[in-house]
């Protein structure tokens, strides 16, 4: 990953990752700009576009925990994780401190479509 760039995660669950890979394609010239972090699979799916991914591991084996650490430690710089609000995930805590270190760490997060437009918007 480039120093010189802002690093961006991106994560979906497996019910939002089509709409997840849908607005990375429609926002390709944007996200050439960053370092793109990501869950595995998701990360899979992005890099199917051409674009560079640095994976960590899936979700539910701790991805979530991963990027939580990069917030943490102040190597990420925006997150858009497109959730599924109404299903039930086993990693749910890793889910929340990942939404918490956000917080903490006032780190901008786009959990859907209209706010993921709104974070790509403020780095134009």
């Amino acid at each position: 990953m480039s120093k010189n760039k802002k690093t961006i995660a991106l994560i979906a669950h497996d019910g939002k990752k089509a709409e997840l890979v849908g607005f990375v394609k429609d926002n390709k010239a944007f996200f050439k700009k960053f370092n793109l972090v990501a869950t595995s699979t998701t990360g899979k799916l992005v890099e199917q576009m051409g674009l560079k991914v640095k994976r960590f591991l899936s979700g539910p084996i701790g991805g979530d925990a991963q990027i939580a650490t990069l917030v943490a430690t102040g190597e990420c710089h925006a997150v858009i994780f497109m959730r599924d609000p109404l299903g039930m995930h086993p990693h749910e805590p890793d889910i929340h401190t990942l939404l918490r270190m956000c917080d903490v760490h006032n780190i901008a997060l786009a959990t859907n479509p209209a706010s993921a437009d709104l974070l790509v918007a403020g780095f134009k």
